[in-house]
């Protein structure tokens, strides 16, 4: 798994390559996340485009962080979820708590903080 960021308008985009599953792939998502979180990063966008795969662990990671982020008055989304992801999340219902984008700039107007 290979992760990359940039910064947007106050708005931190995290695009992930490759797969987010049990092991070492999850430990390492997840300690990206709680280092973003830990540095105060106020938004957060996860560009899921380039994720193969996400299994029930990579799942629960990604809800675990939101939940973290919400708490402390942050933002995470999804940006461009492949099409059997963007399923599986319909699937557990995941799409109703995420916010998911198709377009990187509206996701990054609407997780952009407020001056």
């Amino acid at each position: 798994m290979e992760i990359e960021r940039l910064e947007e308008n106050g708005v931190t985009v995290v695009a992930v390559r490759g797969v987010i599953n049990f092991g070492e792939s999850a430990r390492q998502f997840s300690s990206y996340l709680a280092d973003l979180l830990d540095a105060g990063v106020p938004a957060v966008v996860v560009d899921m485009s380039g994720i193969d795969h996400v299994d029930s662990t990579g799942l629960g990671e990604l809800v675990g962080y939101l939940q973290r982020f919400e708490k402390e008055g942050r933002r995470l989304a999804l940006l461009r979820p492949h099409r059997r992801i963007l399923n599986l999340l319909r699937l557990t219902r995941l799409d109703e708590i995420f916010s998911i984008f198709e377009d990187r700039s509206e996701a990054i107007v609407a997780l952009q903080p407020s001056d």
